[in-house]
């Protein structure tokens, strides 16, 4: 390998919005290594902006750096350095190496800053599993390889500044100027690919947007990168809970009021749309707020103004409204139970969360973010997920999407560092410390177990494998069936299938009534 060879590859990698990953596949091929992480500096920790060779959990994961001595060296390293293969140091990867059955240790490893207009931007680190597998890389190829992605890097920045598009690394640091950060929208499914760029594209403007989704599936957390893409970042975002508001207060809550306009009210008070002035507004659970209160809500977004109650002087405010709903608003509106001027008003820009079942392997990227979160709580080293716990997670439904695997996560964690089989170096989460339930996490457990394992369930459960396969089809179509409300096409687009090809199969299993 020569340095003219590293940069040629390189120098033609485009420079797109997956640069860095073809990036890292490229040196990782020359360096014949078996995993190399680019990971951004934000504040105090590393974070992974591109894996290749790991799990997609790391990707969820937020790397402190106190508490993680490899990469605390790596930053205090001039020019980078290598690692022995006995180093007694925690490697913050291990049990993190992509396509292995067993939870294997990194045994060869190194590293380097890399720069950014003359200040650290963030590592670059390459692991092997191989105690000598670097021993052919020359100082000289690693400081070329460091130099062209530093090179590649200042590139991306730029086309970024050219776009006129805010990096993360700088709304981040906003937010923390602003003394709060924002958790972040971890994923890499299409799906939410597909929501972020339309937050992107509705942030910077002033129009009302209407959050929509199922319980649980982060709709406040869109609201905040809305806001803090947007031109009022500087300003407030007021949050309310329109569901926790008594009939009687929601009036007093949303537009304050004056001393003695009510029993009980000794003095005035400021409501949200005061406080919110020249910032946002998040109305979350927009969707329980009473029909009383529904037609002072559309008065201040038609014309900006509002009048406390006990008061005859009118109030002008400059606000931009976000709201959120798991609620079928237009359902709603037919029903009597929301004004049609309203949800029209609020709609003018609706963004749909994906619920998790939709996201593909995000799960397992936002189980590592909450492992390393519970780690650190929990003053544990390393919590890892095993291959089978991965399949359960990725084969589960989660009516309760990303709050639900939050929760399921942390105790996963708890049980796991209480129980036995605890390694030197890790804590392995298995299925059973996970405790979840039903045909899909029996069958992703299944699924995850070694072949002497799965043929001796299989023995254990009476059936053959013919018949097993089966009663797994039938009963995720059913579970499914219920899930899209009976809809086969819809069930069969979340099963991945051809539509006729789903239907021959649901009425050979005799679920279901296929429809047009």
């Amino acid at each position: 390998m020569t340095t003219a060879a590293l940069e040629s590859s390189i120098d033609h990698l485009p420079i797109a919005e997956d640069h860095f990953h073809a990036m890292l596949a490229a040196v990782r091929k020359l360096l014949a290594c078996d995993a190399a992480v680019l990971l951004r500096l934000d504040d105090t920790a590393l974070v992974p902006v591109a894996v290749d060779g790991l799990s997609d959990e790391a990707m969820g994961r937020r790397f402190v750096i106190e508490a993680h001595p490899r990469l605390a060296r790596l930053m205090a390293s001039p020019q980078g350095l290598r690692f022995e293969a006995d180093c007694g140091l925690p490697d913050p990867y291990d049990g993190l190496v992509a396509d292995q059955r067993e939870l294997l240790a990194v045994h060869d490893c190194m590293g380097a800053p890399l720069h950014h207009h003359g200040r650290i931007w963030g590592l670059i680190t390459f692991d092997a599993l191989s105690p000598h597998a670097f021993d052919i890389v020359t100082e000289s190829q690693k400081h070329a390889v460091v130099g062209l992605l530093e090179a590649s890097i200042a590139a991306a920045e730029a086309m970024r500044a050219m776009e006129e598009r805010a990096s993360r690394e700088q709304v981040l640091a906003r937010e923390l100027r602003e003394g709060h950060r924002p958790r972040e929208l971890l994923s890499k499914s299409v799906a939410m690919q597909a929501m972020i760029q339309d937050i992107d594209t509705v942030a910077p403007s002033d129009l009302t947007v209407l959050i929509l989704g199922e319980t649980g599936v982060g709709k406040e957390l869109v609201a905040q990168r809305v806001h803090a893409s947007s031109a009022r970042r500087d300003a407030a975002l007021v949050q309310i809970n329109c569901a926790a508001l008594p009939e009687t207060l929601a009036d007093s809550e949303l537009f304050g009021h004056r001393r003695g306009a009510f029993t009980g009210a000794v003095q005035d008070r400021v409501g949200k749309f005061e406080l919110a002035d020249g910032g946002t507004l998040f109305l979350d659970e927009v969707g329980e707020l009473p029909l009383s209160v529904q037609a002072k809500l559309l008065r201040v977004l038609q014309s900006g103004e509002l009048q406390r109650p006990g008061s005859d002087r009118l109030l002008h405010v400059d606000v931009r409204v976000l709201a959120a709903t798991n609620r079928d608003l237009r359902r709603e509106v037919a029903e009597g139970r929301f004004r049609a001027d309203l949800y029209h008003r609020l709609s003018v820009f609706p963004l749909h969360v994906p619920p998790l079942r939709e996201r593909e392997r995000d799960v397992l990227v936002l189980a590592g973010g909450f492992l390393e979160k519970n780690q650190h709580r929990l003053g544990v080293r390393n919590l890892r997920l095993s291959p089978a716990a991965s399949a359960a997670l990725l084969a589960h439904d989660w009516p309760g999407n990303v709050r639900e695997l939050e929760h399921l996560v942390s105790r996963a964690a708890l049980r796991a560092i209480q129980g036995p089989g605890r390694s030197a170096r890790w804590v392995a989460i298995e299925p059973m410390h996970l405790g979840l339930e039903g045909p899909t996490a029996v069958a992703a457990t299944v699924t995850g177990m070694p072949d002497a394992t799965q043929a001796e369930f299989r023995a254990q459960s009476g059936l053959n494998l013919r018949d097993a396969t089966a009663a797994f089809q039938r009963d995720w179509i059913a579970a499914a069936l219920v899930r899209h409300q009976g809809s086969m096409p819809q069930t069969a687009k979340a099963a991945g299938m051809d539509r006729s090809n789903f239907h021959r199969l649901a009425r050979r299993l005799g679920v279901g009534t296929p429809s047009k």
